[in-house]
């Protein structure tokens, strides 16, 4: 092969080293946390993760409390309607596995005549997430430089897609705190091909 030659074989070399950077370069993660329940596959995951996090509280701890009283004292940074929601669902496991009875701490209520006893015992829960997590692994072709395209449009090659409903949550029990974190993860991914997405797991 003479000089000539060579020279003109070089730019097709050179564009597909340039393409393979380019997959490899969009082999990435992409990672969005949100605690915006829009649609209805959102509510889902996060309902089924509170669900399977109250279904997890430990016997250990609240057995011996069975036939008392209790109040809740909840903290959450996101949607307190979120933390409202967790915290029903949490006082129904209470009194439907362990016959806990969780009353009001509004000192009103608690003060008039007509009120139960106090509660013997204080639950402090601080829930660190309620919401959904989306992630997205593998490679994929971006388009977004080319023009009139949106800039989050691509091409999946081979990717993992995955939403997920998540709730965690530490807590303290009169004033002791408990080391051991609750977490629940309720898991939607998906399989994306060039042509078609592949559902690897979906929700009941």
């Amino acid at each position: 092969m003479d000089a000539t030659e060579s020279f003109y074989r070089r730019p097709p070399a050179l564009l597909g080293a340039a393409f393979l950077a380019l997959l490899i370069l969009a082999g990435c993660s992409s990672r969005q946390v949100q605690d915006s329940l829009t649609g209805s596959t959102a509510q889902r995951l996060v309902s089924y993760a509170v669900d399977e996090l109250a279904q997890a509280l430990p016997e250990r701890d609240f057995e011996p409390l069975r036939g008392d009283r209790i109040v809740i004292d909840s903290s959450f940074v996101g949607d307190p309607r979120l933390r409202d929601y967790a915290d029903r669902r949490l006082a129904t496991e209470l009194r439907s596995r362990f016959d806990i009875e969780v009353v009001s701490a509004d000192p009103e209520s608690a003060n008039s005549s007509s009120a139960e006893p106090a509660a013997g015992h204080v639950l402090q829960i601080f829930y660190t997430s309620l919401g959904t997590d989306r992630d997205e692994r593998g490679f994929y072709v971006p388009l977004g430089f080319v023009p009139g395209v949106d800039q989050t449009t691509q091409i999946d090659l081979l990717t993992l897609e995955q939403f997920h409903g998540v709730a965690e949550l530490y807590y303290y029990l009169d004033d002791e705190r408990i080391d051991d974190p609750l977490r629940a993860r309720i898991r939607t991914d998906a399989l994306g091909l060039p042509i078609i997405t592949i559902p690897l797991s979906t929700l009941p």
